[in-house]
């Protein structure tokens, strides 16, 4: 206004207040609204100021018509918006130069904004781009998340299977016998009392299973603290009596009351099950197993079977996706995930797994874990 330049002074307040009705638009979360009213606007005062000053406004066009390529998906809108955008352009450039409304801008301000233009263009690409990497960065990161979930998902599919499996034989097994009256009247109580107790202890690995699942819902997670290898092992033991029973296998037990690991006990109670249900599954009736415990600068697990054994091509593909499960001498099968499980949890707890073994002449595993500080005073208070 101060230079008389009273046109210019009303679109400077128009452009001012149209930026206010934006902020307005965007507090009251219309921001549909708010990107027409901006752009339209902007078309507006820029082909009025390039046709009525001749001050490079063509190219504020320019950068109106990238960003609505853009910023939109709808190719109504997009196009729409396109054709008005070249239509005031060509506009600007096709208009007579010796025609002014106006007297004309400096030559130095229409180079400013030629370059301020220019430049936008520039810096609204680079951050359209970098938006774009961000997303593209974060699609990758859920997929990775989602590859995850699905390994964890199979790794909890294991330990239902090996948990679950067991107890599901057992109550199969009785309940034939019972359907084809193997099964005196006399011994009826006695098989009543065992079906009571596969099925009590069925419900314990359900829970056990409902633990995991909530634990795992952001993955399974490794939380080692302190604690007694004596009463885990008890569970392992008690969870396969029926197998125990049923193939006749002696159980050599040596624990020591005092053998206390730090490790995340869930995952060690899942490496033991799987390891003495892999040396009852592949013992011969009548056989023996040897789950011995040693306490040295660490604690030393290993468990021993006297059974079919493996072969070396089978001990190399162990512990890998390649391995084929064998069937156990009553035909039972294995998923083949298990000691890949064992595996990984020993890993994430800082232990070792090795395995010794020889066709007909049985395997022995061994584990490798920090040695923990607990007391069963301590055991039964935390408990």
């Amino acid at each position: 206004m101060i230079q008389g330049r009273y046109v210019l002074a009303a679109l400077n307040a128009v452009t001012t207040s149209i930026s206010i009705l934006v902020l307005i638009f965007h507090k009251y979360r219309m921001y549909l609204s708010a990107r027409l009213v901006l752009i339209c606007t902007s078309i507006l005062i820029y082909t009025f100021t390039g046709v009525y000053f001749h001050n490079g406004a063509e190219y504020f066009l320019l950068n109106i018509l990238f960003i609505v390529i853009l910023i939109y998906d709808n190719k109504w809108i997009v196009g729409s918006l396109s054709l008005l955008v070249i239509t005031a352009f060509m506009l600007i450039v096709f208009m007579p130069r010796s025609w002014y409304l106006a007297p004309p801008v400096p030559v130095e301000r229409i180079w400013a904004n030629v370059a301020v233009s220019l430049l936008f263009i520039v810096v609204a690409l680079s951050f359209f781009k970098h938006i774009q990497s961000d997303y593209q960065r974060e699609i990758e990161q859920q997929q990775q998340a989602l590859i995850s979930m699905n390994k964890d998902k199979e790794k909890l599919f294991s330990i239902v299977a090996h948990d679950i499996r067991s107890p599901l034989a057992t109550l199969e097994s009785l309940l034939d016998m019972f359907r084809r009256g193997q099964y005196p009247r006399n011994d009826m109580e006695e098989a009543a009392h065992m079906l009571h107790k596969k099925v009590s202890q069925l419900g314990v690995t359900l829970d056990n299973v409902l633990r995991w699942s909530t634990r795992s819902m952001k993955g399974i997670q490794t939380r080692p603290r302190d604690f007694l290898l004596a009463p885990v092992v008890t569970e392992v033991l008690h969870f396969f009596e029926g197998v125990i029973q049923q193939k006749q296998i002696r159980v050599d037990l040596q624990v020591p009351v005092t053998a206390a690991l730090y490790a995340d006990r869930d995952q060690v109670s899942v490496i033991l099950r799987n390891l003495f249900s892999n040396a009852l599954k592949f013992s011969y009736p009548g056989g023996n197993v040897a789950f011995i415990v040693e306490i040295t600068d660490e604690i030393v697990i290993t468990i021993t079977d006297q059974g079919m054994g493996m072969s070396a091509q089978q001990l190399s593909t162990l512990f890998t996706s390649h391995q084929h499960p064998g069937y156990g001498t009553d035909g039972e099968r294995g998923t083949g995930l298990g000691l890949l499980l064992c595996r990984e949890f020993a890993e994430q707890n800082g232990g070792v797994i090795e395995v010794k073994s020889l066709p007909e002449n049985g395997t022995s595993f061994t584990l490798h874990f920090m040695k923990g500080d607990f007391s069963p005073e301590d055991d039964a208070a935390f408990n």
